[in-house]
């Protein structure tokens, strides 16, 4: 096969599960009738082919079937049906510390894994120092890893990965652990490795990783492809079944509390072209679309953004007589309209509710609207400071 590339033909794999593993006499008498194999099937005829250099993400609920997908096609386990290849050398990152001797110190660790892969030991030695570098265990190289914590052993693993030469790159939610600073420096990493011509497979539940690094992306449900192609269209097909099984806050008003004499629908985050999404990088134009039905006189519109420890960040009390209320329409559409957020970085929700002119609360959504803002340099904190910096500060008017 070329490098780079990766096919996936027909392919089905099926695990024998048992409840619980008997090992004596007795535990099998007492376990009598309870410990029959049950066979589960982890994907079904399961088709994919990618070409060198594409970057192609695995969504999916989990349990969907992705992790063993990323197995197969790295030989860690074979398909009971079917026929999986990949061209070249295959690095993964697929569970934390998989593939490490405790007892080996991360030194001999990098070795290994690199004489694994096929590479000499004059050529693991030259990448060794950047390898070192990049996971910042100096310290501790010498060191057996089982005395690593988990994020100094999920960087070792990841280094080792991604500067051992491989043609393609499978990577099972690498941004789970870790610091933010490693995270970016992971991001910067793979984005590398992708303008070199690098193929890569990428499994994570981060919507926004996904689509600033893939260029399409396959939707598993139950072990079957269901979707192939781009990401946004991917990512929206699984928001969607998530929605309809249960798994998302609706956003349509239903179930809201209130009198319902007015109501909140149709509510939704957007980018600055339209597209839904609830991830945005820091300073980036974002916008709230809404409608609004009733026929009562004119009510307010509350909005309230709180950050991940319900601290309230922003609010705004909106007459909706000035945005064009009838009572005398069904329905009135909406928009806000945020050009350049202050918001830095962090997990934030959107609150909205409507409240008549008697005071009484007319909707309110039963959960709020998720918002997740992205530092988009090495800035920290929770808001931008949008300040200008000048000379000649002395001779400013008091």
């Amino acid at each position: 096969m070329t490098p780079g590339a990766v096919d996936v033909d027909g392919v089905s794999r099926r695990f024998v599960v048992r409840a619980r593993e008997t090992h004596t006499l007795k535990e099998l008498l007492v376990a009598r009738g309870r410990t029959g194999a049950q066979e589960v099937w982890a994907l079904r005829d399961v088709s994919l082919a990618i070409a060198p250099g594409e970057a192609v993400a695995l969504v999916g609920r989990n349990g969907s079937g992705k992790s063993t997908l990323l197995r197969l096609i790295a030989g860690i386990i074979r398909p009971t049906s079917g026929r999986v290849g990949a061209g070249g050398r295959v690095g993964s990152l697929l569970e934390l510390g998989a593939g490490f001797h405790p007892d080996f110190t991360g030194r001999e660790n990098v070795e290994l894994n690199g004489m694994l892969q096929g590479l000499s030991r004059t050529r693991i030695r030259e990448r060794f120092d950047e390898i070192v570098a990049f996971a910042e265990l100096e310290h501790a190289i010498d060191r057996p890893v089982r005395t690593y914590s988990s994020g100094m052993t999920m960087r070792l693993g990841f280094a080792i990965a991604a500067f051992l030469e491989a043609d393609v790159l499978l990577l099972d939610e690498v941004f789970a652990v870790g610091d933010e600073s490693f995270q970016r420096k992971c991001f910067g990493v793979i984005a590398s490795f992708k303008d070199r011509g690098g193929t890569i497979l990428f499994v994570s539940h981060d919507a926004s990783a996904v689509e600033r690094l893939c260029d399409r992306a396959a939707l598993l449900r139950e072990g079957q492809l269901v979707f192939d192609g781009s990401v946004h269209e991917a990512i929206t097909r699984y928001r969607r079944a998530l929605a309809d099984e249960g798994g998302a806050p609706q956003l349509d008003g239903r179930g809201a509390s209130g009198t319902g004499d007015a109501r909140l629908t149709g509510v939704r985050l957007v980018s600055q072209d339209g597209e839904e999404r609830d991830r945005f990088l820091a300073g980036e134009p974002f916008g709230l679309e809404l409608t609004l039905t009733g026929s009562v006189p004119a009510p307010s519109l509350h909005l309230e953004l709180r950050d991940g420890s319900g601290l309230l960040v922003a609010e705004e009390l909106v007459d909706t007589a000035s945005l064009g209320w009838d009572e005398r329409d069904a329905a009135l559409d909406v928009k806000l309209d945020v050009p350049a957020p202050p918001l830095q970085f962090g997990r934030f929700e959107v609150g909205l509710a409507l409240v008549g002119r008697d005071g009484r609360l007319l909707d309110r959504l039963p959960r709020g609207i998720p918002l997740l803002v992205y530092p988009d340099g090495e800035s920290r904190g929770l808001v931008r400071l949008a300040g200008t910096w000048r000379s000649g500060a002395k001779d400013a008017p008091r």
